[in-house]
Formats: C-alpha cells, sequence, structure tokens
C-alpha cells in the first residue's frame, strides 16, 4: 500500500495553543536511577536531566538497557535505586497512568474495530473530556501528522508509515509533558523509515514536544536528536549533541556508533598532548589523540576512521581503469610500518555499487578488514592504495576492541 503523505491545513491559533499546552514543563531530573534483576543489573545509575522541549535520544546495541531505562522513566518497570522528578515533584512512585507520558512502541497496538479518528480519540473518552474538546483536538492532531483525509478509515486499510502517524497522534492528542518512544520506526522498509524519521522531527516542533526516543540506529539517532545518551552494558559511555559525538566520541565503542567502521588494534610509535602516530600490522598511521587520553610509546590503542576518511590515493593501480593511473604498489608490500606515514596497501575483496560510489571491503596484507567508499570503480582483487588524513583518524587506549565495534554499513550495531 502507498504512503501518501497529505499537505497539512492552516489551523489558525489552534497549533500554538498545543504547542504551549504540550511542552509545560522546565526539566525532567533523573537521579541516579538504576534497575536490576537479581545479581544481574540492566540498568547502572543513570544522571540526566532533560529540558522541556528537547528530543534525547538513547542510543545502544540490544541488552546496553535503553528499552529498561524507558521502562523505569514510563513507570512499567520499578527503579531499584534513584529518584525521577519533574520540576521538583517526585513522580516514581506514580503509577504509569498518573505520570501522563505518551507512548509509542514498535507494536502500533491500535485498535483494528475503530476508525482512525476513535482511535485518537480514545484516551480522551476514557479521561472523559468534553465532546467539543475531544472533537477539536483530534482533528487538530490528524491535521499534524497528516492523516485528516483517513480519520474514516480502519488501521487495516492503512499503510505502515499511515498506521505509525496514528500511533503517534494517540499519543500526542493526550498533550502529555513526555513523548517515549521505543525503536517505533523498525517495523517499517528502509525507504519509509526515512519518511518516517523526517515526519516525527517536524511533529516534535510543530507540536512542541519533549521526546525521548529508543534507538539501535545511529543515522535516526544523529538525524532526531537534540542530545544522545550512548549506553554501554547499562552504563552511560557519553553524553552530548549529534555533533560531539560524531566528532568527539569519548571511546572506540561510542566511536563505533558514529559510523567508525574501521578501528584497528595497533601500538602507539610516537605520541604528544594532541598528535599520535600508531604502527603494527604492517600500518603506520598518524592520528589524533582523543580527549583526556594521555599516550606513551608501547601503549596498545584503539585506531578508528569512518569509511568514508580512508581514501584511494592518486597513484593506486586501478586495476579496472580506475581514474588513479597504472602505476603503483600491487597491493602486497610497499608502505609497510616503515614506509610513509598513512599510506597503506589493501586488495579489494568486495565491492558494492552504490549508485553515486562504491562501498567496499578491502584486506591489508596482515588480513585486517577495511571499509571506504570511493567515486572510483574499483573491482574484487584490485590492488589499492590507500590513506586517511590524520586529524580524521581517533586514537583510544585499550588493547581490545571495543563491544559493539562489529556495525552495519550505515554505523549501527551489527
Amino acid at each position: 500500500m502507498t504512503d501518501t503523505i497529505e499537505t497539512p491545513q492552516p489551523s489558525g491559533g489552534t497549533r500554538a495553543e498545543a504547542r504551549d499546552r504540550a511542552g509545560h514543563f522546565s526539566e525532567l531530573r533523573l537521579n541516579g536511577i538504576s534497575r536490576a534483576h537479581g545479581a544481574h543489573v540492566a540498568l547502572h545509575p543513570l544522571e540526566l536531566t532533560i529540558t522541556g522541549g528537547e528530543f534525547i535520544a538513547l542510543l545502544g546495541p540490544s541488552g546496553c538497557g535503553k528499552t529498561t531505562a524507558l521502562s523505569c522513566i514510563a513507570g512499567l518497570l520499578p527503579l531499584t535505586a534513584g529518584s525521577i522528578e519533574l520540576d521538583g515533584r517526585r513522580i516514581d512512585t506514580l503509577p504509569p497512568e498518573k505520570r501522563g507520558f505518551g507512548m509509542v512502541f514498535q507494536n502500533y497496538a491500535l485498535f483494528p474495530h475503530l476508525t482512525v479518528r476513535a482511535n485518537v480519540a480514545f484516551g480522551l473518552k476514557m479521561r472523559k473530556r468534553p465532546k467539543s474538546e475531544i472533537k477539536a483536538r483530534v482533528e487538530e492532531v490528524l491535521r499534524l501528522v497528516r492523516l485528516t483525509g483517513h480519520a474514516h478509515k480502519h488501521p487495516g486499510q492503512l499503510s505502515g508509515g499511515q498506521q505509525q502517524r496514528v500511533a503517534i497522534a494517540r499519543a500526542i492528542v493526550l498533550e502529555p509533558p513526555l513523548v517515549l518512544m521505543d525503536e517505533p520506526l523498525s517495523n517499517l522498509d528502509a525507504a519509509l523509515r526515512l519518511d518516517m524519521r523526517a515526519e516525527i522531527r517536524r511533529i516534535h516542533q510543530e507540536f512542541g514536544l519533549t521526546t525521548l526516543y529508543v534507538t539501535h540506529d545511529q543515522e535516526e539517532a544523529l538525524s532526531l536528536a537534540d542530545r544522545l545518551v550512548v549506553l554501554d552494558s547499562g552504563h552511560v559511555a557519553q553524553i552530548g549533541t549529534p555533533a560531539e559525538l560524531y566528532e568527539s566520541p569519548a571511546s572506540a565503542y561510542v566511536a563505533a556508533f558514529m559510523g567508525y567502521r574501521n578501528i584497528l588494534s595497533l601500538e602507539v610509535e610516537s605520541a604528544d598532548a594532541e598528535a599520535v602516530t600508531a604502527a603494527g600490522r604492517g600500518l603506520r598511521l598518524p592520528g589524533r589523540v582523543s580527549a583526556g587520553a594521555r599516550l606513551k610509546p608501547g601503549d596498545r590503542v584503539q585506531v578508528a576512521i569512518r569509511p568514508e576518511d580512508v581514501r584511494v590515493a592518486a597513484e593506486d593501480t586501478g586495476g579496472t581503469g580506475g581514474s588513479g593511473g597504472s602505476g603503483g604498489s600491487g597491493g602486497s608490500g610497499g608502505s609497510g610500518a616503515s614506509g610513509e606515514p598513512g599510506l597503506f596497501d589493501a586488495v579489494a575483496e568486495v565491492v558494492e555499487y552504490h549508485g553515486r560510489g562504491f562501498h567496499i571491503d578491502a584486506l591489508t596484507p596482515a588480513g585486517d578488514r577495511i571499509h571506504l567508499r570511493t567515486d572510483r570503480r574499483v573491482a574484487p582483487g584490485d590492488p589499492l592504495r590507500l590513506t586517511a588524513p590524520a586529524q580524521r583518524v581517533l586514537v583510544f587506549p585499550g588493547a581490545a576492541p571495543p563491544a559493539g565495534a562489529a556495525v552495519s554499513r550505515s554505523g549501527a550495531a551489527a
């Protein structure tokens, strides 16, 4: 079924009034909230202040504690320790229905026998709101989510994206202080996820919502959130804006979720306060020292590079007629640990065409897999000479690859 997006109609001052009502709290404070199941700690103490109007994303792989955190905030799970305050009033002792938060889940949980209009109105009817108020609010929210023309339909007559917008409308029609979303796009196909991502951000802005969004998808989190909270086995790995985490991840674990697919275990050759050269396994890579790290020669480190920052050097062989010319290293020697810093050899193993260029998985002579993107025509088996700018290479202390370092093409945990 085709997912059509309607053009929203003007609604006068109603939408502005809805924004004022929806964004009525100043801050929600999570004071060291934690959750344990017997000896297993699913969520270690989490400290976070959410300001009214913010869009916060909880990001991490399965089992990292993000859904546990959301369930504790919603009141679906009791806290083991800590407290939750809304504008100074403690609410963690209240049941879910008394907290007044809106919920949107992977499973839309729509009533199949009710129309779109009736599904959206259901919560207001349960709260015994006047009929005139219910009618006005439902019409306004249906305009906001662009479903006015589908109000008479039943869920089974809608596409997946339309059903998701009904679920969002049902949550926000109650004008909650906070909307909690648990991976709401995971059941949609890739193209529809992109459309709905834009819709969720637009609805958040136009309705003046405060949103807490759980996802394992790095691109979703970066595009939607004002701030990200990256979780690792129940611990907070880093909190910051998308730009802060993308440009300056605090660890190799966070880097893996920010699209640094190439994470290599090497050893410090030389280092100062800002710059470092890491070597080993036939590689010699200059890079930036991660914030707060103090490195010395001989230290084991993790070197992180994004695929888009790995470049095919001008002198590569380009075995199928690439633009790099006919000279080059041949892919089995040359650059080594004693060669020119930042240059290394690899052989293309898997080549995927993506319209605007190629995604390449290459192998170094030592067997390290390198992911890169290029607009050059490359075929499997082609020798490549690769380079990465030092300012785009991040170096972190530590000898072991980080948990979650195996990432998907988009940068989310695989």
